[in-house]
């Protein structure tokens, strides 16, 4: 992903941890409206979980909105092109395999070894969850899992995924990608308050029909539970890598009430908040 952040001051990698046949990087990037679209190239098989900001990307699998929860996919040798036409700035942990050790993974998970990726992105969905707050954990320094370890698991994830359900998020219209990510955005920038659909509706300039119709085509679930989501991961990612408290941590999210975030949490993660942060 982004292979030549090095020469671009707009992009900036922070290796996170390495082997000799896969890596993980923080990347940000800094484009905006103004900054054209270039075509890069992947030099490995890429998995990279958005964490922050929205853009589009264009590979030889096709042409998707990535979002915080999605999964950027890039097949080896692959160009492909990512976009900001509709607002400025991504965070990104990006994660590349040898084609080899991909390979292998996908032999046993999806039963080839001659498995690519058929699509640009797994659109954010509660299976992916825990993955996403082990990698945000792990690139903030704490260690439950060995990075080597997270990498494997999710390319296999990934690649059964893939072989269950073919999962695919479709190509959004021009004019519905920008609207649908300045939704997104701005349900990022506000996760921690109550949000409605005429606000959302009306900062796309849609019909609430017409814009809940779009918002689930484009990321396959609903504004109301990637608003969830995106509370629940950030209230993970916190009860990962700080000792606040289980209450503070749930209130800051936007849960209104403990008994409600607790139930969710044991939902999504199997565990309670108190068993899950015991874990790193």
């Amino acid at each position: 992903m982004k292979a030549n952040a090095a020469a671009n001051p707009i992009i900036t990698s922070r290796a996170i941890a390495a082997g000799r046949d896969w890596s993980m990087a923080e990347v940000v990037c800094r484009a905006g409206p103004r900054d054209a679209p270039y075509e890069e190239l992947h030099s490995h098989v890429s998995i990279a979980a958005v964490v922050s900001g929205t853009f589009s990307y264009r590979c030889d699998a096709g042409r998707a909105l990535m979002y915080p929860g999605a999964l950027m996919l890039g097949n080896a040798g692959a160009c492909f092109e990512c976009g900001h036409e509709h607002g400025a700035g991504d965070r990104c942990i990006a994660f590349h395999m040898s084609r080899p050790l991909f390979e292998e993974v996908a032999a046993s998970a999806a039963g080839t070894g001659r498995f690519c990726f058929a699509a640009a992105t797994l659109p954010a969905m509660p299976a992916l969850m825990p993955a996403l707050v082990e990698i945000e954990a792990l690139a903030n320094g704490t260690k439950r899992l060995g990075a080597e370890q997270l990498t494997l698991r999710l390319a296999e994830q990934v690649a059964e995924t893939f072989a269950g359900q073919r999962a695919q998020a479709p190509a959004p219209a021009r004019g519905d990608e920008r609207r649908i990510s300045t939704a997104l955005r701005h349900i990022e920038d506000n996760a921690d308050r109550t949000i409605d659909l005429d606000e959302l509706a009306a900062l796309a300039h849609m019909s609430k029909y017409h814009f809940l119709r779009v918002f689930r085509r484009v990321t396959g679930t609903t504004p109301y539970k990637y608003l969830i989501d995106v509370r629940m991961r950030r209230a993970a990612v916190k009860l990962a890598t700080t000792r606040e408290a289980v209450a503070a941590i749930a209130f800051d999210a936007g849960f209104g009430d403990l008994s409600t975030f607790n139930s969710r949490f044991r939902a999504v993660f199997g565990q309670t908040p108190t068993q899950f942060r015991a874990g790193y």
